[in-house]
C-alpha cells in the first residue's frame, strides 16, 4: 500500500548559508533576514483588540464544565485596569510582579497587565511551593528578584509557602481565599481600577530593551538563574516562530495546551504565537500522568487544535487513547496542521503510530517535528519542518539566528546569536560573562551532529549535553544523550526516562524511571500489588530482560550498549534538582543524589538488578 502524502501546510522556504573557517569552526545561518516585528509584544493585543474584538483570546474550564472565554476586547480593557493597579503600587523592575500559581486566565492578564506598563514578571514552578519540603528554591528566586507584589489563584494552599518565603512588608494578590493575617488584594479589586492616561504612558515608553519578565532555569544544576527576557527578545522570537509557522499568518492558531507558562516552550513560544496571530488558547489543566492525562482526553473531544504540543510521554499516553477512541482520533486530527514534540527523545513506536493514526483518520499524515532552544534562546532557535521517518532531527537555525558549531574533542558544540538571544541573568554579571563566547554567541552546551555528513540543509541531530558525557574504566567516551535516547526507546514505553551510569566502570548501566502504566500492562492480574512489586515481577524482568538484550545485541560498541539496568522506584526530587517541573531527568544530579543505586547498578548479586546477558538474571 503506498504511502500517504502530508496533510499541504504553508510553512517557510529557507536558504542556508554556511561559512567553514581554519579551526574547523562552522556558521549555519538562513540567507534572508528576519522580518519587522514590534517594539513591544502588545502591540499585538492592542491590534488584535482593534482589529478582531470579538474573537476568543483564552479560554478555561469553568467549574460547570462549560469554557469561560475572553475575548481581545476584553483582554485589553482588562489588562489597561490592572495595569493600572500595578502602578499604582509602585512596581517596578526592581520591585516586579512575582506569580506562584499555574495556568489561568487570572495568570494570563496578571501577567500581560505587567509587561503592559514596564513591570517585569516571573512565572514560578508551583512545585516549588507545593511540592518542595524546604522552599529553598522559592526563597533563593524571592532573593533574586525582590518582587513588590505575589499572585496566586487560591491562598490557601500557598499559604505555607507564603508565610515561609515572603516577609509582610510584600502584598499579596489573590484570586480567591485571601491569606489570613496578611496584606491581601483580590484580583476582582485590582481589575475593577480605573485606567487612566498613566497606562498609555507607560506602554508609550517601552522600548525593545525594555525587560518584559524573568523566566527560571530548572535550577538543576544550582539555585534557578533569571533569564532576563527583553521585548525585543520575544517579539523578534515571535517573527521568527511566524516566518516558520506560515499557515499561522492566514489562519489564526487554536492551540489546547497544558505545559506550564513557568516554563520558556509554553510561556513565551506557545502563549504568545497565539496573542502574536490571534489565535485561541484553550487551558488545558490536565498533564501528561495517568491521571492528568484524562483531562486532557476530555480537552482534546471538545477543542480541534491546529497546532499540538506536548511531551513524548504526552504523546504516549494520547495514543494510547486514541486507539480506543475513534471519536477522540476524529477531534484530534481533524484540523491540525502540525505536531510538535520537546522535553525528551520520542519512542520510536510512538512516532510510527502517530502517523499512521493520522492515514487511518484523514487520508494523510500530519508533519511531526522538534527543534532546539533554551530559556535563554527565546526559546525558538532551530526547528526542523522536513519530515523524517524517526525522531531526532532538530532542523536548521530560524531566520535571524546564527549557528556556531565549535570543534569540542570529537564533538561540535553548538552556540547561537541573534535578537532573541537573552542578554543575561538577571543581577549575576558572572553567569552572563561565563555564558557567552569571545563574538557574543551564546553557549547552549550542547552538542550536534550533522543528520547528513556536510550538509547543513538535512538538519542536524542532538549529540548529547557537554557535561553529561563521561569516559569508562577503557578511557572511551559515552555519548550520553544518544545512549539515552536509544535505550529509552528500545525499552517500548515500560521507561519515560533514564540516567545513564558508568563513569570509570568497565560497562554503561543505566537507572530507569518506569512508566508504570505500561509496566502493570504485562501483568494486568495483579492490580493490588504496589509499584515495587510489580517492578520485580518476574514477567516485568523478563521483559525488561529481552528488551536490554536485543538493544545491547544492535549497539555497535562498550559506549552505546547498556549491559545492567534497574528501576528507581521512589519519584525524581525536585528539591534536590533530579527533576524539572515538564518532568526532564537531570543526568548528574540523579546520579549523584542516588548513589546507592550506582552501587546497586553494578553489585555482582544484587536480585533488582536486569543484566543484558541472559544467564544472569536473578530469580
Amino acid at each position: 500500500m503506498a504511502k500517504a502524502g502530508l496533510r499541504e501546510v504553508k510553512l517557510w522556504s529557507p536558504r542556508l548559508a554556511v561559512e567553514s573557517r581554519e579551526d574547523g569552526t562552522i556558521l549555519v545561518r538562513q540567507t534572508e533576514p528576519l522580518g519587522p516585528y514590534p517594539d513591544r509584544l502588545n502591540e499585538r493585543l492592542v491590534h488584535w483588540a482593534e482589529t478582531a474584538p470579538d474573537r476568543v483570546w483564552m479560554a478555561e474550564r469553568h467549574a460547570s464544565g462549560a469554557w469561560r472565554e475572553v475575548t481581545y476586547r476584553g483582554a485589553l480593557d482588562a489588562v489597561r485596569r490592572l495595569g493600572q493597579a500595578l502602578i499604582d503600587r509602585g512596581l517596578s523592575v526592581e520591585r516586579p510582579l512575582l506569580i506562584l500559581s499555574g495556568n489561568d486566565t487570572e495568570h494570563a492578564l496578571m501577567a500581560l497587565a505587567a509587561q503592559h506598563v514596564g513591570v517585569p514578571s516571573a512565572a514560578v514552578s508551583t512545585a516549588y511551593s507545593l511540592v518542595s519540603t524546604d522552599y529553598g528554591k522559592l526563597r533563593d528566586i524571592a532573593g533574586q528578584l525582590t518582587p513588590g507584589l505575589v499572585f496566586t489563584a487560591d491562598g490557601e494552599p500557598f499559604r505555607p509557602a507564603i508565610e515561609a518565603v515572603f516577609g509582610p512588608e510584600v502584598e499579596v494578590a489573590v484570586t480567591r481565599n485571601p491569606v489570613p493575617g496578611r496584606a491581601c488584594v483580590t484580583f476582582a479589586d485590582l481589575a475593577a481600577t480605573e485606567a487612566t492616561g498613566a497606562v498609555d504612558d507607560a506602554f508609550a515608553a517601552l522600548g525593545p530593551d525594555t525587560i518584559a519578565k524573568f523566566l527560571f532555569t530548572s535550577g538543576t544544576t544550582g539555585s534557578p538563574k533569571a533569564v532576563i527576557q527583553t521585548q525585543r527578545l520575544i517579539c523578534s522570537n515571535q517573527e521568527m516562530v511566524a516566518d516558520c509557522y506560515a499557515f499561522m499568518r492566514e489562519e489564526p492558531p487554536v492551540v489546547v495546551d497544558w505545559a506550564p507558562w513557568n516554563h520558556t516552550a509554553s510561556g513565551n513560544k506557545v502563549f504568545n504565537l497565539v496573542l502574536y496571530n490571534g489565535g485561541t488558547y484553550y487551558i488545558d489543566s490536565g498533564k501528561p500522568s495517568p491521571r492528568g492525562m484524562a483531562e486532557t482526553i476530555r480537552n482534546l473531544r471538545e477543542v480541534s487544535p491546529t497546532w499540538y504540543f506536548n511531551v513524548p510521554i504526552g504523546y504516549e499516553m494520547l495514543v494510547e487513547a486514541m486507539e480506543r477512541d475513534t471519536g477522540l482520533r476524529e477531534r484530534f486530527f481533524a484540523r491540525l496542521k502540525m505536531m510538535m514534540y520537546a522535553g525528551a527523545g520520542m519512542a520510536q513506536h510512538t512516532w510510527d503510530r502517530l502517523s499512521s493514526m493520522a492515514e487511518e483518520t484523514i487520508g494523510s499524515r500530519v508533519l511531526l517535528a522538534t527543534g532546539l532552544g533554551s530559556t535563554e534562546t527565546g526559546p525558538f532557535a532551530l526547528k526542523c519542518t522536513q519530515e523524517q521517518e524517526k525522531a531526532g532531527n532538530i532542523g536548521i537555525p530560524a531566520r535571524g539566528v546564527t549557528l556556531k558549531l565549535v570543534p569540542h574533542e570529537d564533538k561540535l558544540e553548538a552556540r547561537v546569536k541573534g535578537p532573541a538571544i537573552t542578554p543575561g541573568y538577571w543581577r549575576r554579571p558572572d553567569l552572563t560573562a561565563e555564558a557567552f563566547d569571545e563574538e557574543g554567541f551564546y553557549k547552549l552546551g550542547d552538542a550536534l551532529r550533522f543528520a547528513v555528513p556536510g550538509d547543513a540543509a538535512a538538519g542536524f541531530f542532538f549529540d548529547g549535553r557537554l557535561a553529561e558525557n563521561f569516559k569508562l574504566a577503557t578511557g572511551t567516551w559515552v555519548p550520553v544523550g544518544d545512549v539515552r535516547a536509544k535505550l529509552v526507546n528500545a525499552l517500548g514505553g515500560l521507561a519515560r526516562d533514564a540516567a545513564i551510569a558508568g563513569e570509570d566502570r568497565d560497562e554503561v548501566g543505566a537507572i530507569l524511571i518506569p512508566f508504570m502504566p505500561a509496566v502493570r500492562g504485562l501483568v494486568p492480574e495483579e492490580a493490588s500489588l504496589d509499584d515495587e512489586k510489580v517492578l520485580c515481577h518476574p514477567r516485568v524482568r523478563e521483559r525488561l530482560q529481552k528488551l536490554l538484550a536485543e538493544h545491547a545485541a544492535k549497539s555497535t560498541g562498550s559506549a552505546t550498549r547498556v549491559m545492567r539496568a534497574i528501576f528507581m522506584e521512589e519519584a525524581p526530587s525536585l528539591d534536590k534538582g533530579e527533576v524539572t517541573d515538564k518532568g526532564s531527568i537531570n543526568q548528574r544530579a540523579l546520579l549523584r543524589g542516588h548513589p546507592d543505586l550506582v552501587e546497586a547498578l553494578y553489585s555482582s548479586d544484587d536480585p533488582r538488578i536486569v543484566h543484558a546477558r541472559r544467564r544472569e538474571v536473578a530469580a
